[in-house]
C-alpha cells in the first residue's frame, strides 16, 4: 500500500555531508524510494541549504525562535555535551513544540496523509502524535501514528519527569515504535512501551560510500603524510557518551610500541576545548602531533578516512549522567569500510560487532583495555584484514538501508488496521 508520510524529527542533516543527524536522510528516502510520498516536518536552522524536496521527499522547515542564538530546538543543539538540558532550550521549547505540531498537522492536512511517523519520542514523537490526532475534512479520523526511537530520547525521558510522562502518553497513542538497537527498545518497554508493538531496527548503511579502496588509501595517507604509518581514527561528535578522552589516554599508552601510530578524531562539540587540552599533553609528551582533532569533516571525507586507517576506534560510554548512544552509524560505517573495529561494550555496539570475529569489543571506559585492542590489531594486520572482511560481509547482508526501509514499511503496515 502506497503511503502520504509525514515525518516529523529534530534532526537531519542541513546541507550535503552534514553529520548532525545524517541516520535520517537514508531513511526518508529509503521509503521514498519504496514508492511512499515523504514529507518531512522538521525545525528551521541557519545551516540549511536544503531545497523544497530532494529524491521524493519535501521538505516543510518551521520556525519558531524570534532571536537567532535561541535556534538550539534539534540538530544537537538542546543538549549541552549531551548530559544536561540548555537553558536557551528551554525557553524556546514551548514555541519550537506549537510551531511544530501546527507545521505537521497543515502538511497532514493538505497532503491528505495516510501515515504520521514522529522521530525520537520527545519531541518529534509529541509534535507528530498530537498532530495525528487531527480530525481529517476528509472523515479519516486520527492519523496511525509510528514512533521511532534514537537514543537520546530515552534518555531524556528517563531523566526527566515532564519528558518521561510525554513520551508515556506518545507510547500509549503509537500503533508502533521501532527501536534502533535492542537496549533502546528495552529501556522504552520500562517507560511504558507495550512489548508486543515494539522491534529493533537497526540503522543501516551506505555500502557504497563506506567501502575498502586501496586508491583512496594511498592518496589520504599521502596528503596526511603518513606513509604506511598506523592510522587509528573516530568520528563523532565531542560529548562525553562518545568516550574520546578513553582514546586519547589509551594513544599515550600505544605510543611506546607504535612510535609513529597517529590518531585522528573527527568532529566537533561542547569538548572540544577540553579534549584539546588532553590531546596536547599527549603530543607534548611524544614531541610530536600524534593525536589531531581536525574538527567536523562531511561525511564523504570521514569515509576516506576510515578506508585509510588501520583501525577505527569507537569508545562509546554511558556518561555521568546516564545517556549512550542507541547504536552509532560511525560503528556501521567502519564495519562497512572493510577497516577493523575496535568498540566498547556500551549501548547497541554488541549488536553489530561479534567480539573476535568482525571486531574487537572492550569495557568502557577502560584505556588500558582499548589500548591492548587496537595494539592487537596493529600488530597483527592479518588478523585485522579478516575482521574487517567478516564486518563488511555482514553489513551487506543485514545493515543495509534498503532492508531498514523494507522494516519501517512493514511497521507502516502494522500501524494502519489497528487505527
Amino acid at each position: 500500500m502506497r503511503h502520504i508520510v509525514v515525518m516529523v524529527a529534530t534532526s537531519y542533516p542541513r546541507f550535503p555531508g552534514d553529520g548532525v543527524g545524517s541516520f535520517m536522510e537514508p531513511i526518508a528516502k529509503g521509503v521514498a524510494a519504496l514508492g511512499h510520498e515523504v514529507h518531512l516536518v522538521a525545525p528551521w536552522h541557519p545551516a540549511i541549504t536544503r531545497g523544497k524536496s530532494e529524491d521524493g521527499v519535501f521538505f516543510h522547515f518551521f520556525h519558531y525562535a524570534p532571536l537567532k542564538s535561541l535556534n538550539v530546538f534539534g540538530y544537537a543543539g538542546a543538549l549541552k555535551a549531551d548530559v544536561a538540558m540548555r537553558w536557551q532550550a528551554y525557553a524556546v521549547a514551548p514555541l519550537a513544540m506549537a510551531s511544530g505540531w501546527w507545521k505537521a498537522m497543515r502538511v497532514a492536512q493538505k497532503r491528505r496523509a495516510t501515515i504520521m511517523h514522529g522521530h525520537w519520542v520527545v519531541p518529534g514523537g509529541a509534535i507528530a502524535a498530537r498532530a495525528a490526532d487531527l480530525r481529517l475534512g476528509s472523515g479519516q479520523g486520527r492519523l496511525p501514528l509510528v514512533v521511532s526511537l534514537h537514543g537520546s530520547d530515552v534518555f531524556l525521558a528517563e531523566r526527566n519527569a515532564m519528558a518521561r510522562r510525554s513520551a508515556r502518553r506518545v507510547f500509549a497513542r503509537a500503533q508502533w515504535v521501532t527501536a534502533c538497537s535492542d537496549d533502546l527498545r528495552t529501556r522504552a518497554i520500562a517507560l511504558g512501551a507495550r512489548a508486543d508493538a515494539i522491534e529493533t531496527v537497526p540503522y543501516g548503511v551506505d555500502l557504497a560510500r563506506f567501502a575498502p579502496d586501496d586508491r583512496v588509501r594511498a592518496e589520504v595517507r599521502r596528503d596526511l603524510d603518513l606513509g604506511e604509518a598506523p592510522l587509528v581514527v573516530a568520528a563523532g561528535r565531542l560529548v562525553r557518551k562518545k568516550g574520546f578522552e578513553y582514546l586519547i589516554d589509551a594513544s599515550a599508552r600505544l605510543i611506546g610500541r607504535h612510535p609513529t601510530m597517529t590518531v585522528i578524531i573527527a568532529g566537533d562539540g561542547d569538548l572540544s576545548a577540553p579534549l584539546a587540552a588532553r590531546a596536547a599533553d599527549v603530543n607534548r609528551a611524544a614531541g610530536r602531533d600524534v593525536i589531531r582533532l581536525p574538527g567536523a569533516r562531511p561525511q564523504s571525507e570521514i569515509a576516506r578516512l576510515m578506508a585509510a586507517a588501520d583501525v577505527v576506534a569507537i569508545p562509546s560510554v554511558h556518561d555521568e549522567a546516564g545517556n549512550v548512544d542507541g547504536l552509532p552509524n560511525t560503528a556501521l560505517e567502519a564495519l562497512a569500510s572493510s577497516t577493523p573495529v575496535v568498540a566498547t561494550t556500551a549501548g547497541g555496539l554488541p549488536q553489530a560487532i561479534e567480539n573476535g570475529v568482525d571486531g574487537r569489543l572492550v569495557p568502557e571506559k577502560d584505556a588500558a583495555a582499548l589500548a591492548a585492542a587496537i595494539d592487537g590489531v596493529l600488530s597483527s594486520p592479518d588478523r585485522g584484514r579478516s575482521f574487517g572482511a567478516a564486518a563488511r560481509a555482514r553489513m551487506g547482508r543485514e545493515f543495509g538501508w534498503a532492508a531498514a526501509a523494507a522494516r519501517f514499511d512493514a511497521a507502516y503496515a502494522r500501524a494502519v488496521p489497528s487505527c
